[in-house]
């Protein structure tokens, strides 16, 4: 989850583009004596540079603090803590943005404005004057009582929402939810005018999307993706009985480690750990963390689940470490940074190359589970396509139509359309239209995802169709640029793709626009057609699909 799921207020996340405000550059001190001791008074661009570094340094370091919390409130943290955690959790958090909102870093980033547009426009320093003006003038729009208001009430509802859904119990998270809802629309507040309420909550996502672009993108897919899913589920369910068993937690565990690594997620710099929901957490370039859940009657939750969050960690991980305690230094946008978890879990994961390589081993772990199963079986139980009333579990093909209703649920909400005590009847009535089925309870329905009961309501689950789109786009740029690499990927290396994004799309961290970034990477600006291509050759080979037209 972008999941990173890295839980920072919104006020920390914030990315977009604001009219510039500018902040009155304190009054230059006279000097006495002669010209030349005058001169000296005038301090350097670089000495500027360096205190703008350095009070950057220190509002990352409180972020760090903040996400080692909530990492540990998410994995080890005894239940009794919740109440603690959450004071302490919204302290550092109105502390961080104290210092992020300081008039005086406003006056800073204001000094060096001249001096960075006299750089070259993609060079760090200029960069960093940019973004950290652009961060600066979002977040003195949001008071500091709200960040510190929100981080509590994220924590106490989390610690709720971890008894309620295995419960089943809606009626205790409903009063956690208004909350959130209020909270959510208090935060889009702040940056009125706006076309839609959601708007200011998709750009802290993803710079440069709105309300409207999303629906548009949205209604594109699903008029490609709807065919597709019908094709496909009026045929035979495929077998993966060979995925149903009994799986012992520590050799899953121990597996799909060494699979992160072999893909490029480096230990020495990361640990996986289980969690009710995973997730990665950056608190440093040398500490990347990813979190997952392991099912023993079920071999792909661990697996796809530690893959998917390792692919967040390694952008994390490969981004240049001169930007690190920077506004630079971490991914650019939540589609961006979810195209690597789908890139390296689907596109690479679910592979039929990958298995030819990992197949074997995964045979030899579990021999009694895998004898007589031959590799195009397991492969196809891996892409089996089925309607599920489960986002995490629901397939390449009909993933999306789940992100498509949770972001029309919540734009309902946050609107007006809907009210949080109908929230359990809509999400079923949508269910049944979009999938033709229905969640058996509450907890399989509008309890399964976490993001609204820890973060907020808006601005989230487009990433991850959008990272879905870029996913297709990134890979088939990276095999044009290398076509040798799905050999490569059927010997077990994975080089030559993880180099290409390191060069193209980690070390650059959040230096440029996520649309730039697309740009600089695949050469045009993000499409469709990669990923629907990805789509109809996979599944029509492995469903007997007919041609597109």
């Amino acid at each position: 989850m972008k999941k990173t799921a890295r839980k920072k207020s919104r006020a920390t996340k914030v990315k977009g583009r604001q009219p510039k405000r500018r902040v009155p550059a304190p009054k230059a001190t006279k000097a006495k004596g002669p010209p030349a001791k005058r001169k000296a008074v005038r301090r350097s661009a670089e000495d500027r540079l360096q205190e703008l570094r350095q009070r950057l340094l220190e509002i990352s370091d409180l972020g760090a603090v903040g996400s080692v919390l909530g990492w540990d409130e998410a994995t080890y943290m005894p239940t009794g803590g919740s109440a603690g955690r959450g004071r302490q959790s919204a302290t550092v958090s109105r502390i961080r943005h104290e210092r992020a909102i300081d008039p005086a870093l406003g006056r800073l980033i204001d000094s060096l404005t001249r001096h960075a547009e006299s750089l070259p426009t993609d060079s760090d320093d200029a960069t960093l004057v940019r973004v950290a003006r652009r961060d600066y003038e979002k977040a003195i729009r949001v008071p500091a009582d709200w960040v510190e208001r929100s981080n509590k009430h994220g924590s106490a509802s989390y610690d709720a929402w971890t008894r309620a859904r295995p419960a089943d119990d809606f009626a205790t998270m409903r009063p956690y939810l208004e909350k959130t809802l209020a909270l959510s629309r208090e935060y889009a507040g702040f940056f009125k005018p706006y076309d839609r309420i959601a708007d200011p909550l998709i750009d802290m996502a993803d710079e440069g999307m709105t309300t409207a672009s999303i629906q548009k993108l949205f209604a594109d897919l699903r008029r490609e993706l709807v065919p597709i899913v019908r094709a496909i589920t009026a045929q035979p369910i495929a077998d993966d009985r060979c995925l149903r068993g009994t799986f012992r937690e520590q050799p899953q565990l121990a597996f799909s480690l060494d699979v992160a690594a072999r893909l490029g997620y480096d230990l020495d710099r990361g640990r996986l750990d289980k969690t009710h929901h995973p997730f990665c957490t950056r608190f440093g370039a040398g500490d990347v963390r990813i979190t997952t859940r392991v099912r023993e009657d079920d071999l792909g939750d661990a697996l796809f689940s530690t893959v998917h969050e390792a692919g967040h960690a390694m952008y994390e991980q490969g981004v240049a470490a001169a930007l690190d305690g920077t506004p630079l230094g971490g991914g650019v946008s939540a589609g961006v940074h979810e195209s690597q978890s789908r890139l390296w879990e689907n596109v690479v994961g679910r592979s039929r190359a990958f298995w030819e390589h990992f197949f074997p081993a995964l045979q030899r772990l579990y021999p009694d589970q895998f004898q007589g199963v031959a590799l195009d079986t397991f492969y196809r139980a891996i892409n089996k396509v089925e309607r599920s009333p489960i986002r995490t579990d629901a397939d390449e093909v009909t993933y999306n139509l789940h992100v498509m209703m949770r972001f029309d649920l919540e734009l309902d909400m946050l609107e007006g359309r809907l009210a949080v005590k109908d929230l359990p009847d809509a999400w079923r009535a949508r269910m049944q239209a979009d999938l033709g089925l229905e969640p058996a309870d509450d907890r399989d329905g509008c309890l399964q995802d976490v993001h609204w009961y820890y973060g907020g309501i808006g601005g989230g689950f487009q990433g991850y169709t959008i990272g879905n789109i870029l996913s297709a786009q990134f890979y088939a740029a990276a095999v044009k640029a290398s076509p040798g690499i799905p050999s490569e990927i059927a010997a077990g290396e994975f080089k030559t793709l993880h180099g290409w994004l390191t060069n193209n799309l980690y070390r650059h961290g959040s230096k440029f626009t996520p649309d730039d970034l697309i740009e600089r990477a695949t050469g045009e600006p993000m499409t469709m057609r990669p990923y629907l291509a990805y789509l109809r050759g996979k599944y029509g080979e492995l469903y007997s699909l007919p041609a597109a037209a």
